[in-house]
């Protein structure tokens, strides 16, 4: 947003330079890009009138001028192709320094002598370009100043606002601001409503009123666009950065900068009938004004009549109703459309104009009138005209709810640290426009209609910070009822977790919550997605409902810069779409690749397999002092390898699985080393047992080991269970040392060891009470398994 220095003194005045103004507008929160000069560093320039004209004797492109400057006439030679009698031109004496230094001096030019310069907008750094000398009102005092004249004593002041001060794109609500900050009183242009000249009318109808809630119309008849714009607004209109068109455009441009309100004019001998604020049809398109055409989706605002679209809403208008040099009527609107359905939609057109910029933000949806009266009087005044009278259609069910907030006195101090006198908070409340009313804790403020951002009661405590000023809040320590949280000896925590993983060489990854939609649907087909509506590249597409296939991307990622040997986890969140809402769920998930331990002189090189995965994963389910309760269950899942996998069990439920990826995954990813992979519920690992007291036996233990031959398709951890109810209550410990298969063992078979340990707390066990419990055991693996033991 850009705006004339002096333009905003006309509004409000404090008492300071403009780098003093910035500054202060900047500490408000709305931060000073940039300060320009309006015009190039000149001198000498007088307001000057061509009174004759004659061609150069030798020169063709050359004519030599007679310039009245008031108080005499001099002779100049000029190159201009518009230098003609009765133009006045800003004229650069002898004497007369110019930007960059150039400092005018009386020549000859092919033989004639040349008193001065007639200068073009770009020589005075008025323009980037320029066809012709500049050419200034008929009216144009001679001899006058030229930067008196014109005003280019100036600064142009660009600020970049975020996107919730939309309020702000205006000289109205800079203004507003600038009056509060300086506790000082606004003074708006005076304008008078329009005498109504004519009856005439154009019907409108509001189809959308969702989008569209308040359109406002009136015709305007018998107007002379080949009226020039007054220079005065030309000069508005270039130090806001707006280009002059013709005066109608000019206007609605002004009013834009003015006030804060977009408006369109459309030609009135171009409507058919009346005028529609409706949604596009199917098959519609529009030649816009930048001279593109448009097809038009059907999720898009136009305003159109009986033949079809005049206008994209908020966008930008259309070719065939534009205004141009025949146009003797006009129609002139002022709408309010609504922010949340038009934000979005002119980058999905590749457009971006003054107009979308303002309403994609906001605009004050009760500015409308007056706006429109500002535009009619102006109108009048530069192109005449008969205005008819207002026609205005609301729905005020669509219009935006602007609920009272209520603010608290004692969060003042909470949040603030210091505690703001009442009469300093109900002074800046009142000059923010806010509606004021004390209450027994605090104040209840109606929010005014051109703040969309206030709704909550930190966005006024932001306000008064804001406008109290940042850098003048008091440096306190921050005072709070900080309770420890406690955490039940039932409940791990996600530090311990990670502690334990790091610990056994494992390293912490974070990986993005969206992946590609190919690569999950190989871990997790049957399961749907949340598909992204605005996805940052095709690979991030979905949400992910797994934590395996990023682990897979960040090992690649690994492993292509020569780490051969990866170990990684994650604690994030899965999403899952369900009827009622997207379920997020805390997960774990690990993984590994490459050599079991790090290359050393010491160690024998070795590839990681599945049940050195298993075997970290139980070391970690071994926190939970109840391990046991998990099991591990053979299954076939998508993108694992069959016969290497197996879904984890806890209370009957599944809650992850663990095993290898399934190679054909691995070589689309360019992986030549087998990896494995787990991924649990994180609510599972968390929950643990609570530790309980067991009395230490002062009696010895007595372990005995037992090796036999079992078919080798026996599943092993039932038949540990059973051994562990044979065995009777003197086993305190059962472990599975040793498997083999190979040389001496039939290849259908394979061979177990198993240590048994007893013991009492009351006693010393005998031989007898071992080796009856061992008896029991082989007993039951004979009977059970067609077991044979090992001598």
């Amino acid at each position: 947003m850009k705006f004339s220095e002096q333009w905003l003194r006309e509004w409000v005045s404090p008492d300071l330079n403009t780098r003093e103004l910035a500054h202060q507008i900047t500490m408000a929160g709305l931060e000073v890009d940039a300060i320009e000069p309006v015009a190039g560093t000149f001198s000498g320039l007088l307001v000057a009138e061509i009174v004759a004209v004659e061609p150069h004797p030798d020169a063709d492109k050359l004519r030599v001028c007679q310039v009245r400057t008031g108080g005499e006439t001099v002779q100049v030679v000029c190159g201009a192709p518009n230098a003609r009698k009765g133009l006045k031109a800003p004229l650069a004496t002898v004497g007369a320094r110019l930007p960059g230094g150039m400092e005018i001096k009386s020549a000859k030019l092919r033989g004639i002598a040349s008193t001065g310069m007639l200068c073009a907008e770009e020589e005075l750094g008025l323009s980037e370009a320029s066809e012709g000398l500049m050419e200034l009102p008929a009216d144009a005092p001679v001899g006058e100043n030229l930067r008196d004249y014109l005003g280019l004593d100036d600064q142009v002041i660009e600020i970049g606002l975020t996107p919730n001060r939309a309020d702000c794109l205006s000289m109205a609500g800079i203004a507003r601001e600038v009056a509060l900050l300086n506790d000082l009183s606004v003074t708006p242009p005076l304008f008078s409503t329009a005498d109504i000249a004519s009856q005439d009318k154009v019907p409108v109808r509001l189809e959308a009123s969702e989008s569209c809630p308040r359109y406002i119309g009136r015709v305007i008849r018998d107007v002379d666009v080949s009226r020039p714009t007054p220079t005065w607004m030309q000069e508005r209109l270039r130090r806001g950065g707006v280009r002059s068109i013709d005066a109608v455009v000019d206007v609605t441009n002004y009013v834009l900068l003015e006030l804060g309100q977009p408006m369109h004019a459309f030609d009135l001998a171009k409507l058919n009938g009346g005028i529609v604020v409706r949604l596009a049809e199917q098959g519609e398109s529009l030649a816009l004004l930048d001279g593109q055409t448009v097809d038009l989706r059907a999720d898009t605002l136009v305003i159109a009549d009986e033949n079809g679209p005049l206008a994209m809403a908020g966008i930008m208008g259309g070719q065939p109703s534009a205004v141009s040099a025949e146009t003797r009527d006009l129609f002139l609107e002022s709408a309010f459309f609504a922010p949340q359905l038009l934000a979005g939609q002119p980058r999905s057109y590749g457009l971006h104009t003054d107009s979308s910029h303002r309403f994609e933000r906001g605009v004050d949806f009760t500015l409308q009138r007056t706006a429109m009266e500002r535009a009619t009087q102006l109108l009048i005044d530069i192109v005449g005209g008969q205005a008819g009278p207002v026609i205005e259609v609301v729905e005020d069910s669509d219009l935006p709810p602007r609920p009272d907030v209520t603010l608290r006195a004692a969060r003042i101090e909470k949040v603030l640290g210091f505690d703001m006198e009442g009469a300093e908070v109900e002074r800046i409340l009142a000059g923010l426009g806010l509606g004021v009313t004390t209450t027994r804790d605090g104040w209840l403020c109606a929010i005014p209609s051109w703040r969309f951002d206030i709704s909550l009661e930190v966005d006024l405590l932001e306000e008064l910070a804001r406008v109290y000023g940042y850098n003048n809040l008091p440096v306190t320590r921050i005072r709070a009822d900080l309770a420890l949280p406690s955490r039940p000896e039932s409940q791990l925590s996600v530090r311990c977790v990670r502690r334990h993983l790091g610990a056994r060489d494992y390293r912490e990854a974070i990986t993005y919550s969206f992946i590609e939609s190919a690569l999950q649907n190989r871990f997790d087909p049957e399961q749907a997605s949340v598909a992204l509506s605005n996805p940052i590249s095709s690979d991030m597409a979905v949400m992910r409902t797994s934590l395996v296939p990023g682990l897979l991307g960040a090992v690649r990622h690994n492993t292509n810069r020569q780490q051969s040997r990866v170990r990684m986890y994650e604690t994030g969140l899965r999403f899952l779409p369900s009827s009622k809402e997207l379920k997020q769920v805390p997960t774990l998930a690990m993984i590994l690749t490459g050599e079991r331990e790090p290359i050393g002189w010491d160690s024998e090189a070795s590839g990681s397999d599945f049940f050195d995965l298993k075997g970290d994963l139980e070391s970690l389910l071994a926190l939970t002092r109840r391990a046991h309760e998990f099991e591990f269950t053979a299954a076939a899942l998508p993108g694992l390898h069959p016969g290497q996998t197996a879904r984890i069990i806890c209370d009957g439920e599944a809650i992850g699985f663990i095993g290898a990826i399934h190679p054909s995954v691995g070589s689309d990813m360019g992986f030549d080393v087998p990896v494995y992979a787990c991924q649990l519920d994180l609510a599972a690992v968390l929950d643990a047992g609570v530790p309980q007291f067991q009395e230490l036996s002062k009696f010895p233990e007595v372990r005995r080991d037992i090796s036999f031959v079992i078919d080798k398709s026996t599943v092993v951890k039932p038949l540990l269970d059973e051994v562990r109810s044979a065995a009777g209550v003197y086993l305190k410990d059962l472990r599975l040392f040793d498997v083999y298969t190979g040389k001496g063992i039939d290849p259908k078979r394979k061979s177990l060891s198993l240590g048994l340990t007893f013991r009492d707390q009351s006693r010393t066990l005998g031989d007898e009470d071992v080796n009856l419990a061992v008896g029991q055991v082989i007993d039951l693996l004979e009977k059970n398994y067609k077991a044979v033991l090992r001598k």
